[in-house]
């Protein structure tokens, strides 16, 4: 256990451990943003189930099926044409929030629906869908970033109070 011989060598340490903190909470941040940029770049093409409060994705009509053909796509890959709309997606990581979506206004009209089309959620069902493992991340970088790398990274199992 660390000793520290006065109040001001405290201080110190409890400032660089803020320091340290603030680093590994960004990088917790991105690293978790990427897992949820991919799951959404993964949904597309593929039918979804329902995830958390957002429904299963609905049959693909046969008049968008027969567009799809027409124009050289397969017939059954729900969002996937070219690939642009799913390539769209992207992550931005600030100070204590991260960013995951589109400037691609299709995907707007995908996630959402439209008047002639049942919403297809992406990315809110990405986010659903790896929920737990963003929390994981975040959770292991945080006590990472207190008690050191080399003993988060051996799962140190804290139990009750001293003998």
């Amino acid at each position: 256990m660390k000793q520290f011989s006065s109040m001001a060598d405290l201080a110190a340490h409890l400032a660089g451990l803020a320091v340290v903190q603030h680093e590994a909470n960004h990088r917790a941040l991105e690293h978790a943003a990427k897992v949820v940029e991919r799951e959404a770049k993964n949904r597309i093409g593929e039918y979804q189930d329902a995830s958390g409060p957002f429904a299963g994705w609905a049959e693909l009509a046969d008049s968008t099926k027969a567009d799809r053909v027409a124009q050289g796509y397969s017939e059954n890959e729900p969002g996937l044409r070219s690939g642009e709309m799913r390539d769209s997606i992207g992550h931005r990581v600030g100070d204590g929030d991260a960013h995951i979506g589109s400037d691609d206004d299709k995907l707007v009209w995908f996630e959402l629906g439209t008047e002639n089309q049942p919403p297809r959620s992406v990315l809110d069902g990405a986010a659903v869908a790896k929920e737990a493992e963003v929390v994981a991340i975040i959770g292991e970088s945080a006590v990472a970033a207190l008690v050191g790398e080399e003993v988060a990274g051996n799962r140190l199992l804290i139990t009750g109070g001293a003998d």
